[in-house]
């Protein structure tokens, strides 16, 4: 029986984060940010297959806080969390006890369905995932999916070790559901899109699918 998991989204708020210029261009991925896209589904799957590994980048970041906040790396930039170190520490145990999970394949059409998304709130500054008929919907007008799907949709890291990072230790979200997706052993593709949101500067969105076949 099929089945969609939750989908959930990442909201990273930094108070050095600036409104985009109003001429932030709406059409498809430019070449570096299709490079992020890659880079993040690279780390996802370095996260998915090394967790213990991936701990250490955690405990390493841990250093950044303040408090609740944290200093963006290579900034001066400070970025308040709901859980502050709380969430961390929480992930950083996870990820101990976390068993690997077979890396995920590149999906050129959940990687389309992404960028739908990306293109949709580039445009509109809006956030979440989308329209009537969301994930399920944008998925399928790029092909037919197995077993279940899933949407994790990240706002403001612009850098794939960020984004991973933030999805995993999830602040503020009860149910992990970020984490969740990323070590999903059901989820066996993926696609991914990047861009720029004219209120919290970048936009990732990943789609995970157990199978997908392009239309």
């Amino acid at each position: 029986m099929r089945r969609i998991l939750q989908a959930v989204i990442f909201l990273f708020c930094t108070t050095a984060v600036l409104p985009v210029g109003s001429g932030v261009a709406s059409g498809a991925q430019g070449a570096g940010e299709a490079d992020l896209a890659r880079q993040v589904l690279a780390e996802t799957n370095l996260a998915r297959t090394a967790p213990q590994r991936y701990a250490n980048y955690l405990r390493e970041f841990r250093k950044r806080f303040v408090g609740k906040a944290y200093r963006v790396p290579g900034t001066f930039n400070m970025v308040m969390t709901s859980e502050g170190t709380k969430a961390l520490d929480e992930a950083v145990r996870y990820l101990a006890r976390q068993r690997p999970v077979p890396a995920l394949s590149w999906s050129p059409g959940l990687a389309e369905a992404a960028d739908d998304l990306v293109r949709e709130q580039t445009a509109s500054g809006e956030t979440g995932h989308g329209d009537a008929g969301g994930i399920k919907g944008r998925i399928e007008d790029h092909g037919s999916w197995t077993s279940t799907i899933g949407e994790n949709i990240s706002y403001g890291p612009d850098t794939a070790r960020m984004v991973v990072m933030g999805l995993i230790i999830d602040d503020g979200v009860r149910n992990r559901g970020h984490r969740k997706n990323i070590f999903n052993r059901a989820f066996a593709t993926a696609g991914a899109a990047c861009g720029p949101h004219p209120v919290y500067r970048t936009i990732c969105v990943m789609d995970f699918a157990g199978g997908f076949k392009e239309r």
